[in-house]
């Protein structure tokens, strides 16, 4: 069986997509999330059948009552968890892999669901291939288009750069040809990428904050600096960030985490060189515990995307989510903040001390 890494779809036995959250797995199951589920109502469809996406609040709810082998209590995090069962994986479906099917179908001239954003995603691979120089390889598609449950009018993509190092220059590429018409001569044609424009600011301030924890002046504050997000033709995308195989190490187990309680916290960031990875990693120093837990809490990490590269080094910053006691064989405890303990990551933050907005 494929070895399952973070970006990574699941289509079980049960006719349920999952999308996986995690590098390394338990031996019996693959840590993930419910995204998408059978409705004969919903509202879109692949092969003849329906399907809705779910919400973190639902996800659990559904399969409690109508799945529950997919719910264990986990015993490295100590909390219930979703995980599918190895003997329930119809298909492992992997970004780089879709990327390359429907670049081959494109190019062949192949009928596609919603030609005109298969075209600015093909636009996208070309550019970061050709301007960033990332391997083809290492470049992939997530969201509703990896398992091909895109809806015609689909309005963003989930673009997914594979390895720490070509994302660095993937995000580079992107900051340096903002804006520019960029003629790629191996293709013959002409790309732009822009940052988020004024049109597009109210639909990401929408999806991504479920909360008051940023003001939209702050929120695009953030986005402006991070330079992770663009759109291209009126379509926005994502530049997101998956470890090549050679860059994920250890195993299911190696390490514990003992979750404590909320705090809120203040510190100064030491390094963000882990910002973009899923989880994002933060190491801080000059903690203050400004509410909950006591805990000397080393570094904040982040499963939401929406607080990935939110800070940088040597930034005084607060931060608000879930202790978690990190237990590993052989080297001292630590503790650790997390934020985006649910999709949603309702009050539950990373950011500046003083509002940069």
């Amino acid at each position: 069986m494929k070895q399952v890494r973070t970006r990574d779809f699941i289509y079980t036995t049960d006719g349920l997509f999952f999308a996986s959250t995690n590098y390394v797995h338990p031996d019996d199951r693959f840590i993930s999330f419910l995204r998408y589920i059978p409705d004969s109502n919903g509202d879109r469809e692949k092969d003849g059948k329906k399907y809705r996406k779910v919400t973190s609040d639902e996800a659990y709810s559904y399969l409690r009552e109508n799945h529950p082998d997919y719910l264990y209590f986990c015993d490295v995090t100590n909390v219930e968890m979703m995980g599918v069962p190895k003997d329930k994986v119809a298909e492992i479906i992997k970004p780089e892999e879709r990327l390359a099917e429907l670049r081959d179908a494109f190019n062949k001239g192949e009928k596609l669901k919603n030609p005109e954003i298969m075209a600015k995603l093909m636009d996208v691979s070309d550019f970061f291939h050709y301007v960033a120089g990332v391997p083809y390889e290492n470049l992939g598609i997530s969201g509703s288009i990896l398992p091909g449950l895109h809806k015609e009018d689909v309005s963003d993509i989930d673009f997914v750069i594979f390895g720490l190092e070509n994302h660095r220059k993937a995000m580079k590429a992107f900051r340096e040809n903002k804006g520019k018409n960029v003629h790629i001569d191996e293709v013959d044609k002409d790309i732009t990428v822009n940052g988020i424009v004024d049109e597009f600011w109210e639909k990401v301030y929408n999806k991504r904050m479920k909360d008051s924890s940023l003001t939209m002046d702050e929120f695009k504050w953030y986005e402006n600096r991070k330079g992770n997000r663009g759109t291209i033709n009126g379509t926005l995308f994502d530049i997101l960030c998956t470890k090549n195989y050679d860059e994920i190490s250890g195993e299911w187990g190696d390490t514990v985490y003992e979750p404590l309680g909320i705090a809120q916290i203040e510190c100064d960031i030491v390094s963000a060189l882990g910002a973009f990875d899923n989880p994002s990693l933060y190491t801080i120093e000059n903690l203050k515990i400004l509410d909950g837990v006591e805990a000397p809490i080393s570094e904040v990490v982040s499963f939401t995307h929406t607080y990935a590269g939110e800070v940088i080094d040597g930034e005084h910053v607060v931060a608000k989510g879930k202790v978690e006691k990190v237990i590993s064989e052989g080297k001292k405890d630590s503790y650790r903040l997390v934020i985006g303990t649910t999709r949603e990551s309702m009050d539950e933050y990373v950011k500046l001390k003083e509002s940069p907005a």
